[in-house]
């Protein structure tokens, strides 16, 4: 029971955060969702060796976590399950590619530790872009945003429908859990041998309180698409820090900025 409540306490601290007031919190979203998606754009599209030109897309993530007032350590508490398994992606990287890259100190580096640390540094760049974003927007102006970008309506409701009713299926767990305790007193967890009976009870009642949630929202005159409030305009400060921002991925993209400016001093 604990753990469901602690991730019901995690699934609203999310609406939280994006309801904090920051320069960042006031952007307009569609700004924010192209910047974000630039961003990952040009973060997955590093060559594996080029390390140390990835190694320049750390400060995107630093500065918006200063100007958004949201803790780092906030996003690696939420990430902390998706994290290992992006990280564990180049583990084997190593074993398949073992000539030496480069020298450290007379250490030698191979190319699969290189490509092992760069594919990382992808990963878990893109998940704290991703989680900017979802931790400084709320859902519905994302949804705004995706629909003025034309993606498809269908997609759109499902994303908001999905998003806003998880809180509704851990409500429906935390009910079933209470009721399993009641009847299996002293009895930690709920046993294997129930697992398959619990997960079909499960499903009847989502299917259920899905009938119940779209006949509510039929006689409140949904009709397949949802109407978003209107987003403020965007400003030209916005469109400034999205010009920019976009600039400088494509710059640190295209040039090894560590490499120019160590080059310049020496």
């Amino acid at each position: 029971m604990n753990n469901i409540s602690a991730a019901s306490r995690e699934f609203r601290e999310m609406d939280e955060l994006s309801a904090q007031d920051s320069p960042i919190h006031r952007l307009h979203p569609l700004v924010k969702l192209l910047v974000t998606l630039a961003y990952i754009v040009c973060v997955v599209s590093f060559p594996k060796y080029q390390l140390s030109g990835l190694a320049v897309m750390v400060l995107y993530p630093v500065l918006v976590f200063q100007l958004s007032g949201i803790p780092v350590r906030t996003c690696f508490h939420k990430l902390r399950i998706v994290l290992p398994l992006v990280c564990a992606v180049g583990l084997l990287n190593p074993f398949f590619d073992r000539a030496p890259l480069l020298y450290v100190g007379g250490l030698a580096v191979s190319g699969g530790v290189v490509s092992m640390v760069t594919l990382m540094l992808k990963g878990v760049f893109s998940l704290m872009a991703s989680f900017l974003l979802i931790a400084t927007t709320s859902i519905d102006a994302l949804c705004a945003a995706l629909r003025k970008l034309h993606v498809p309506a269908l997609l759109v409701t499902l994303l908001l429908l999905t998003y806003r009713y998880i809180s509704v299926m851990i409500g429906e767990v935390a009910v079933m859990t209470d009721a399993y305790r009641l009847r299996a007193p002293g009895q930690k967890g709920i046993h294997i041998s129930v697992w398959g009976s619990f997960l079909g009870q499960l499903l009847l009642r989502s299917m259920d309180r899905a009938e119940e949630l779209y006949q509510s929202m039929q006689l409140r005159g949904f009709r397949g698409e949802f109407y978003y409030a209107d987003q403020p305009p965007c400003t030209a400060g916005a469109v400034a820090y999205g010009v920019v921002c976009a600039a400088l991925f494509v710059l640190a993209r295209l040039y090894d900025l560590p490499q120019l400016l160590g080059n310049l001093f020496v």
